[in-house]
C-alpha cells in the first residue's frame, strides 16, 4: 500500500543524486521521522506534502547524501582552523608550521569540538571519523589527542550537541610517533573507551602509526631514498625484523580484540606488511572487520590486489599528491611515482576507496578534495598523476556510500534511499553542471542530520 502519512520535510525541484547502487537521479525526496519516506519525482513525492510538511524548493539545485570525512581530527582542527598544516609548510618552504595553543581543560577541547561541529555543518559534512584519540597521547603537547577527548565527544553526544555522527579510533601510541607492542597490548586489556551514543558518537577500534611520510625520509620502503636510507617502521624493535614482528603483532593484538584497524602506512615496504598482515588476521576466523590503510601513498599493483582480496579499504587524500608530488620524487626519484597515490588502480583493482581530508592537514571542504581527485590539479596549475583521476561521480560515492561501508552503517547512511537516515547536504548548484576545477564554487544551501536542519545559508 502506498505511504500517505505526511513528511516533515519535502526537498523538490532539482537533481537528487541518490548515490545507490545504480547511481540513479531523482527529483525530490521526502524525509519523515528522520528517515527518507520518499525518492522518487515531484509528482510521486507530492502526495506525501501536507499542512505541517516544509517544503523547500530546490530551484534547479541539487541534493547529495550527507558527506563522510572519513579522515578528520575535529578536535585538532577546531584548535587550528582556519590555519591548516598544508597551506604553513608551504609557505615555510616545507619547514616550521604554527602549533595551537595547548588544550590544557575539558572545556577547552569542547569548544574546539564544537568549533568543527558548525565548521563542518557548513560545508554539508554529516559524518566524520576522528582517527586517533586515546592514553598514548594523554601528555602529548598539543592535548588534542588524549583519551579526555574520547569522554568529551560521548557527553556532548548525549546532550544533543553533536552536529555530525563521530566515530572514534583509540590511540596506543604517540600521533605520528613511537609505538610498542607492549603499550597496544595493556591499552587493549587496562583501557575502557566511553558508551557510544546511538546514532552520534561509537570508538570503533584502534589507530596505528606503521611509518612517517615519504617526504620526510621516513615511510619504510622497498625502494630506497636519494641518499641511500629506506626509512624505518615507527614500532620500537632493534631491527627491520623485530619492528616488523611487532607490527604484525599489535594488527593479531587489535583485530583478535574484535576492533577495527586503521593503519597509518606510506612507503610500499611498510603498506605491503600491513596490507599482508591485515590479510593474514582476516584469514583465521573471516570476520567482516573493515580494518583499512591510512593515506597509501606507495601502494604497489601485488600489494592493491591484496587489499581487494580481502575487502581492506584504502582511505586517501586526494589533496595530498597534488600538493606534495615533487617533494616525493625529490626524496625517492621519478620512478616511485608509477606507485604514487594510485586511486584509478585501486579502484579498477575492486579496493574500498575512501577519500578524506585529514583536516587540518588539508582543509575539510570536500569539494576541494573531489576537485583534487577528478583533474589532479594542484593550486599552481600543474596536473600530477593524470592517468589516476576519478570520475565525478566516483569521487563522490568515495566520499559518501564508501565511507559509510567502513564504518559499517551502510544499511543506514551513504545514499538517498527510502528507509535510510536523513542525512543530506543540500546545493545551490549541481556539481555535475560545472567544470571540476570550480567544484568548490558550488554553494552548500542547506545540511540535514537524521532529519534536523543543522545548517542553512
Amino acid at each position: 500500500m502506498p505511504d500517505v502519512s505526511a513528511a516533515d520535510l519535502v526537498l523538490t525541484g532539482g537533481r537528487v543524486h541518490t548515490v545507490d547502487a545504480r547511481d540513479r537521479l531523482a527529483e525530490a525526496v521526502a524525509v519523515r521521522g528522520g528517515r527518507i519516506a520518499r525518492v522518487g519525482t515531484a509528482d510521486e513525492v507530492a502526495p506525501l506534502i501536507g499542512p505541517g510538511t516544509r517544503v523547500v524548493p530546490l530551484d534547479g539545485g541539487s541534493v547529495l547524501p550527507g558527506i563522510n570525512d572519513s579522515h578528520l581530527h575535529g578536535v585538532w582542527l577546531g584548535a587550528m582552523w582556519p590555519n591548516l598544516l598544508m597551506d604553513q609548510l608551504a609557505a615555510s618552504g616545507g619547514h616550521a608550521h604554527e602549533a595551537p595553543a595547548r588544550l590544557e581543560t575539558a572545556e577547552d577541547r569542547r569548544r574546539a569540538i564544537l568549533r568543527t561541529a558548525d565548521l563542518l555543518a557548513s560545508l554539508g559534512i554529516t559524518s566524520y571519523t576522528e582517527p586517533g584519540l586515546g592514553p598514548g597521547e594523554d601528555g602529548g603537547p598539543s592535548g588534542c589527542f588524549g583519551s579526555g577527548a574520547l569522554r568529551d565527544y560521548a557527553e556532548l553526544a548525549a546532550q544533543g550537541r553533536l552536529k555530525a555522527r563521530v566515530t572514534a579510533l583509540m590511540l596506543f601510541g604517540e600521533l605520528d610517533g613511537r609505538s610498542t607492542a607492549a603499550d597496544l597490548l595493556a591499552g587493549l586489556r587496562d583501557f575502557t573507551p566511553p558508551a557510544g551514543v546511538p546514532g552520534r558518537f561509537r570508538v570503533a577500534g584502534v589507530k596505528i602509526f606503521a611509518d612517517g611520510i615519504p617526504p620526510m625520509r621516513s615511510a619504510w620502503t622497498d625502494r630506497p631514498y636519494t641518499d641511500g636510507s629506506h626509512g624505518a617502521l615507527l614500532v620500537d624493535g632493534g631491527s627491520d625484523g623485530e619492528r616488523e614482528a611487532a607490527l604484525r603483532a599489535m594488527i593479531d593484538a587489535a583485530h583478535d580484540a574484535g576492533h577495527q584497524i586503521g593503519v597509518h602506512a606510506t612507503g610500499d615496504r611498510a603498506t605491503r606488511v600491513v596490507a599482508d598482515a591485515c590479510a593474514a588476521a582476516l584469514g583465521r576466523d573471516g570476520r567482516d572487520a573493515r580494518h583499512y590503510v591510512i593515506h597509501g601513498d606507495l601502494l604497489a599493483p601485488a600489494t592493491l590486489t591484496v587489499l581487494a582480496s580481502n575487502r581492506i579499504g584504502l582511505n586517501t587524500q586526494a589533496g595530498i599528491p597534488v600538493a606534495t608530488e615533487p617533494m616525493l620524487a625529490a626524496a625517492l626519484g621519478e620512478d616511485a611515482l608509477r606507485d604514487a597515490w594510485p586511486l584509478r588502480d585501486a579502484l579498477d583493482a575492486g579496493v574500498p576507496l575512501c577519500l578524506s581530508s585529514d583536516s587540518p592537514v588539508l582543509t575539510p571542504d570536500w569539494r576541494a578534495g573531489m576537485a583534487a581527485a577528478v583533474t589532479r590539479r594542484g593550486l599552481d596549475g600543474a596536473v600530477r598523476g593524470a592517468a589516476q583521476r576519478l570520475a565525478l561521480a566516483e569521487a563522490l560515492r568515495a566520499y559518501t556510500a564508501v565511507p559509510a561501508w567502513q564504518d559499517g552503517e551502510e544499511d543506514v547512511k551513504g545514499s538517498i534511499e527510502p528507509g535510510k537516515a536523513a542525512d543530506l547536504c543540500v546545493l545551490g548548484g549541481d556539481l555535475f553542471a560545472v567544470e571540476p576545477q570550480a567544484l568548490p564554487s558550488v554553494p552548500v544551501a542547506m545540511t540535514v542530520l537524521d532529519g534536523e536542519v543543522v545548517y542553512e545559508a
